[in-house]
């Protein structure tokens, strides 16, 4: 390999005095070159952008929308503008059940997911790359308790995060994942829900105030709707109970929505629909228009139906036989109030029109490698509109980022345009090591002596005991002869003990320890000779060391 003339120095690029580097004595197809420099300086590493994004472009891309009709007078555009950033898809295997939530914050560079694996996860878009699509943080905030829901506060800049878990206490945490405040549980004992100062039992759902800021409103099993102010610390501001006409006077409330009416009172509801959906079932999708307008329902009845808040005696709309998974997705657009998202039992996103809430799009999410037996349904669905990207969690654990590079920001794209980081010790999740991948690790990475040993194709055999790695330290494994040699009285443990204790007899009688003071003074033991006789009633009474009362007996000495 040669060097290039310097520029300006070409007169001497094919004079004698060109340096050259030889060539070493390898075979082109030589594994050694690929760690030989193939030039001088310091190497910057340079990506193709359009080619990464290229590679996260859906396998099949939404179909174009029909033009309307156009004068020939109008300006006609040849390209039509993208209205949902759907057409690349970005997939994170983030959880092991399924996802219940997914939030950002106001900003769009940090989003939080809970599942029901009793973890919620912290990734950040800054410190994120296409080799290292994984959490810098994760959580158990209620031990053993799956988790139902995870959201920023909007009117602090996403500074508090708001964790509704699978128990009676609902959490607060900073932004960093710190707690700050856990709300008071309820005394399970009192029958009136309005004298508890929190939920007696599970809470299903929770969000936090539009319009003020630090109040919270959860809602439980225990019947009742609760509102909070993170500033008192000693119970809720306001209850909501809902009496039931069932048997036991309860039910459960699965889903809590807000559009705020700080007039309140809060005390009992001012609108309300008995037979929304059918009865015994549950109501677990809720969402509210940006002008609080319109809701939109989904049950377990596989009913969708949009109401208006004006007249909510009948819906306004209704479709049947949706496949409606659990937990239920449903969202308003954020850029308009004709449009609703929801997803179905198969992983399928569905955009629908509020007019007659029909699917205008279905678009089929990618599922994981290798191909699950049982379908994934999709189990939670935001859109962001700040950056305009669409986020997704299956119920599989595995979290879909939709964008699109024409009109979206930040988020994803700016992922996909960042330089590969070095591997980090923890990005390999149990996969093959080999040695040249060792020299992709970063040096911060903390190594096991173990850890990459044991291994053969990298696949370790469960069945079959990891022996322990030889190190210059200890070139044999302790045996058993090495623990007799080694540690005093190791053997005693697989010895009798009653013949241990016999092995000593003989010594303890010639040289007794503890009676060697008086041992030419202690008293011979002198014991009693009983003769037996028969007894009154024929009978031989048995004697061993004493008279008992009531025999005739003679003791000689």
């Amino acid at each position: 390999m040669s060097l290039k003339p310097i520029p300006g120095e070409e007169e001497y690029a094919g004079s004698d005095n060109e340096p050259t580097i030889e060539e070493p004595g390898l075979a082109p197809d030589d594994p050694m070159r690929a760690f030989l420099p193939k030039s001088f300086g310091k190497q910057t590493m340079e990506r193709d952008v359009k080619a990464r994004v290229e590679q996260t472009r859906r396998a099949a891309p939404p179909p174009p929308k029909a033009k309307p009709p156009q004068d020939s007078d109008s300006d006609s555009d040849d390209s039509e503008e993208e209205e949902y950033p759907l057409s690349h898809e970005l997939t994170i295997p983030a959880h092991t059940k399924p996802i219940s939530s997914i939030t950002l914050d106001p900003s769009g560079t940090r989003f939080v997911t809970s599942s029901h694996d009793t973890t919620i996860k912290f990734f950040d878009f800054h410190a994120m790359s296409t080799t290292h699509l994984h959490s810098f943080k994760t959580l158990e905030p209620s031990e053993a308790h799956h988790i139902h829901s995870v959201a920023f506060s909007p009117l602090d800049n996403g500074q508090h995060l708001l964790v509704v878990p699978a128990a009676p206490q609902a959490k607060i945490l900073t932004r960093d994942g710190d707690t700050a405040l856990e709300f008071v549980k309820g005394d399970p004992y009192l029958r009136d829900m309005h004298n508890t100062k929190g939920h007696v039992s599970e809470i299903t759902g929770g969000c936090w105030s539009p319009v003020q800021r630090g109040v919270v409103v959860t809602a439980g099993t225990d019947s009742t709707v609760r509102i909070w102010d993170v500033q008192s610390r000693r119970g809720h501001r306001d209850v909501m109970v809902h009496k039931s006409r069932g048997k036991g006077g309860r039910s459960r409330i699965c889903a809590v929505a807000c559009i705020w009416n700080a007039g309140g009172p809060y005390s009992r509801p001012i609108m309300e629909v008995r037979d929304a959906h059918a009865k015994e079932t549950w109501t677990g999708g809720l969402t509210f228009s940006s002008d609080g307008r319109l809701i939109a329902t989904m049950g377990e009845d596989q009913y969708i139906k949009l109401w208006d808040t004006r007249k909510l005696k009948t819906p306004i709309t209704t479709r049947s036989n949706f496949p409606t998974p659990t937990p239920t997705p449903i969202i308003f657009s954020p850029t308009n109030n004709t449009t609703l998202l929801t997803g179905d039992t198969s992983n399928t996103l569905h955009i629908l029109s509020s007019a007659t809430l029909t699917s205008e799009q279905t678009h089929p999410l990618s599922t994981p490698t290798p191909t699950p037996t049982t379908p994934s349904p999709l189990t939670s669905i935001t859109w962001h509109s700040h950056i305009n990207q669409i986020l997704t969690g299956s119920g599989h654990g595995h979290l879909h980022i939709l964008y699109s590079p024409t009109i979206s920001r930040k988020g994803a794209t700016t992922l996909l345009a960042r330089a590969p980081r070095k591997r980090h010790i923890d990005d390999y999740n149990n996969s093959s090591i080999t040695t040249t991948d060792l020299t992709t690790i970063s040096g911060d990475s903390v190594i096991l002596p173990n850890a990459l040993l044991g291994k053969k194709g990298g696949v370790m055999d469960k069945r079959r005991p990891v022996m322990p790695a030889q190190t210059p330290w200890g070139k044999s494994q302790p045996d058993q002869a090495h623990i007799e040699r080694s540690i005093g009285l190791s053997s005693m443990r697989d010895e009798d003990p009653r013949e241990a204790l016999l092995k000593y007899a003989d010594v303890a009688e010639r040289e007794p320890v503890f009676t060697a003071a008086w041992r030419e003074t202690q008293p011979r033991t002198i014991y009693a000779e009983v003769e037996e006789e028969e007894g009154e009633d024929g009978e031989q009474d048995r004697v061993r060391g004493k008279v008992g009362a009531g025999t005739n007996k003679r003791v000689r000495r």
